[in-house]
């Protein structure tokens, strides 16, 4: 009988078809999961601009707890990939058996963390309604207490990605994308036999839909035969390979949270023009989100294509995919700019209306708008580094230079820009990232040995 297998061969044949194949699917799933944020956002933008806020300010958790996740997905992707990239499946599951069970225990306890100190967390930003502090906890207290469904998607995403498979997570976030475009305006709304429960409506809504895409991921997993199917969760993980996890993964996870703690600074700073400035940040940051997570996602695809290919010593396919994904992911950036800049009026209206308001939303798309090319090199170029189990060089240019958005802004912001300066120090390092990231890279492709190992 023929084996069920989601392992797809990313070490031979044509590079574009192999890389857009699976690229495609893992940016088709970066859309819906912004398609998540976009649907919540335009719901709540309904209610007024004070329960975005509430969203926003709880949200940055959320975020951060992203960042904590990214140990064990990062660690497990690469040293899966490149463990299958060898040829030791054995290994490779051992490898994703750790990341599943590192993946519990942080959401456990990022859980536990949040439910204690919920007040402390919110009250951080300083917001001004009593009202919207209200809100905003609830948020995060369901939001963040049930975190362990994201978790797993993350995790059980980057394994599938690992082993060639990004059609999975896709068609299962579609799923949960569905759930979630019927239940947000039933709970936030309180429409049939539910009470109207605002924002804290959007955050169940989010929670079940979580919970939904873990149940198709699980369902999918236990008919796969390469990897998942004899991982063995129930066993535990040999400690040296829980040490290595740790180590590929944390200068990624540590990346992520400081910049997380960066913006959740710069949110600080924004909230002293205004509970709505805080508003714009956050619609403005998911419409952002239209070429952020797609370049992640293309990013994380060069991460398994170039952790495989690295693991099998194949340098010249790893040169040769990066001038492909620079082109693809320049094209996509270069189109994101214009939408931001050339429409920024109607893409903010769709989400707040109010006449106060508008002019910060729209001066906000177009100000970052600028920088979006850049940004969608700097995330594709940090996938093809982790790829090559290069975290820490990554992680440091990337702290270094995020770090330099609050000195940026605080200089900025006192300025005739006022507000729009903060907003030009994130386009402003954000191209430096770019520039940068993609510098660096160039110079280790020329370092890689020109001998080669298959077939190219």
């Amino acid at each position: 009988m023929k084996q069920k297998s989601s392992y797809t061969d990313l070490l031979h044949g044509r590079i574009f078809p192999a890389l857009t194949g699976l690229a495609l699917p893992i940016m088709a799933t970066s859309l819906v999961q912004t398609a998540y944020n976009l649907t919540d956002m335009a719901w709540i933008g309904r209610v007024g601009s004070r329960a975005v806020t509430a969203v926003g300010a709880a949200g940055m958790y959320t975020w951060l707890s992203s960042g904590i996740v990214l140990m064990a997905r990062m660690g497990g992707q690469v040293k899966t990939a490149q463990s299958l990239g060898r040829g030791d499946r054995e290994e490779a599951r051992i490898y994703a058996r750790g990341a599943i069970q590192m993946a519990v225990a942080l959401a456990v306890s990022f859980a536990l963390i949040v439910q204690l100190f919920a007040p402390a967390l919110i009250g951080y930003f300083q917001l001004n309604d009593s009202g919207t502090i209200h809100s905003a906890e609830q948020y995060l207290r369901i939001t963040c207490g049930l975190i362990v469904f994201s978790f797993l998607n993350q995790t059980m995403t980057g394994l599938f990605t690992a082993v060639g498979d990004s059609r999975t997570p896709f068609l299962a976030n579609c799923v949960g994308l569905g759930v979630n475009m019927v239940l947000d305006p039933v709970l936030i709304f309180g429409l049939g036999p539910f009470p109207r429960m605002e924002a804290v409506g959007a955050a169940a809504a989010t929670v079940f839909a979580q919970m939904v895409v873990t149940l198709a991921l699980i369902s999918r997993a236990r008919k796969d035969e390469v990897l998942f199917r004899q991982i063995g969760l129930g066993k535990p993980t040999p400690r040296p390979y829980l040490r290595v996890i740790v180590q590929v993964g944390l200068p990624t996870a540590l990346q992520s949270m400081l910049y997380s703690g960066i913006s959740m600074q710069l949110t600080r700073m924004v909230a002293s023009w205004g509970d709505a400035a805080v508003a714009v940040q956050r619609v403005g940051g998911q419409v952002e989100c239209i070429s952020w997570m797609t370049a992640e996602g293309f990013g994380s695809a060069m991460n398994a294509f170039t952790g495989q290919n690295f693991g099998a010593r194949q340098y010249d396919r790893v040169k040769k995919s990066y001038g492909v994904a620079l082109g693809v992911i320049g094209l996509w950036g270069l189109m994101t700019s214009c939408i931001l800049v050339f429409g920024a009026s109607p893409l903010f209206r769709i989400f707040i209306q109010e006449p106060e308001v508008l002019p910060l939303g729209i001066s906000y798309l177009v100000i970052l708008g600028y920088g979006q090319m850049f940004m969608c090199q700097e995330l594709m170029t940090g996938g093809a580094l982790q790829g090559m189990g290069k975290t820490m060089s990554c992680s440091v240019i990337t702290i270094v230079l995020t770090a330099a958005r609050i000195p940026l802004a605080m200089i900025l912001g006192q300025t005739s820009l006022g507000l729009d300066g903060i907003w030009w120090a994130l386009t402003v390092t954000s191209i430096a990232k770019g520039v940068v990231f993609v510098g660096y890279y160039l110079w280790i492709l020329r370092r890689l040995p020109q001998e080669t190992r298959g077939v190219i």
